[in-house]
């Protein structure tokens, strides 16, 4: 009779901005736990996606895209990024097969490929959806697969979900054997407050104008269970300028409801009870570049 060998593995998941890094993770784990807008740098720190099956347990490291910093938010979240090389035993390059590649993507490939002696590497293109002709389709696996030339390369759309079963069929032969990591039932290492935070900065970033979402910071002041009444959850938008403080509240309180409206939805989907969410607005002004203000933030550099 034969034993079926477990496998348990951590996949990181690395790219530039917007490439789909979260919406795949989500995607595969057939729930929402991570934050995803059409604006850059939505995911600002590791988050751990975990689907356990008969067979397998993949530990999905879903990363901050990798970009030309501009601050040091954008050092924080490089190196948060590449802190998952270490621990991952595969490596997801994921790429947006919609357009060429871009100067990050290539920088990406050339630290990745430093790595694959290491630990296997797929490049993943993902959106494939969006490209319609064959001629560009082709065009774009040798664009990519030029950058990343010894790596196995996979196509398929995360939000359309043609192409995951080969994906996640894939991952499963790479991983090592072993014993899983987690219980099965647990599907993130996130708790329910700071998923909770990042659906509120998601709403904002999908309700306002682009010069000012990079500089919202979200904190949770209160996360307080009341049975069967549900969660009440109080929170704090941070902005960096007097002028973004006032987009962000809108003409007589608009906007602050709009995104309360959307952020309340998602989290009551996300933890399955009625939620009372109170928002409110504060200026603090450079925090993106005061080492102090990201510590208190949650976006403190690890300590190795």
């Amino acid at each position: 009779m034969k034993v079926m060998t477990f496998k348990a593995g951590y996949v990181s998941v690395l790219g530039r901005p917007n490439v789909g890094k979260s919406t795949l993770m989500n995607a595969l784990l057939g729930q929402k736990v991570a934050a995803v807008s059409s604006k850059p740098q939505t995911t600002r720190r590791n988050q751990l996606g975990i689907l356990t099956t008969e067979k397998a347990q993949m530990i999905f490291v879903d990363t901050p895209g990798v970009h030309q910093r501009r601050s040091k938010l954008g050092d924080f979240m490089n190196a948060d990024a590449f802190y998952a090389l270490d621990d991952g035993d595969v490596l997801l390059f994921l790429v947006d097969a919609s357009t060429p590649p871009t100067e990050e993507d290539r920088g990406l490939a050339e630290r990745l490929a430093a790595r694959q002696r290491q630990q296997p590497l797929l490049l993943a293109l993902n959106k494939i959806d969006l490209v319609s002709d064959e001629e560009t389709r082709s065009a774009r696996r040798e664009q990519y697969g030029a950058l990343a030339s010894a790596a196995q390369l996979l196509k398929f759309s995360a939000s359309s979900g043609a192409g995951l079963p080969e994906l996640l069929q894939t991952l499963e032969a790479l991983l090592p054997a072993g014993d899983p990591f987690y219980p099965p039932d647990q599907i993130t290492d996130f708790w329910e407050r700071q998923i909770a935070a990042d659906l509120i900065r998601e709403a904002a970033l999908q309700s306002l104008r682009d010069e000012v979402p990079h500089g919202i910071a979200v904190r949770i002041d209160e996360y307080l269970e009341r049975g069967e009444q549900g969660a009440k959850i109080e929170a704090t938008l941070f902005v960096e300028r007097d002028s973004h403080k006032g987009i962000v509240v809108g003409e007589g309180g608009r906007m602050i409801k709009k995104i309360g409206q959307a952020a309340r939805e998602e989290i009551e989907k996300m933890s399955a009870r009625n939620v009372f969410l109170e928002l409110r607005v504060k200026v603090n002004e450079g925090w993106r570049d005061d080492e102090l203000q990201l510590e208190r933030m949650g976006y403190a550099r690890r300590k190795d």
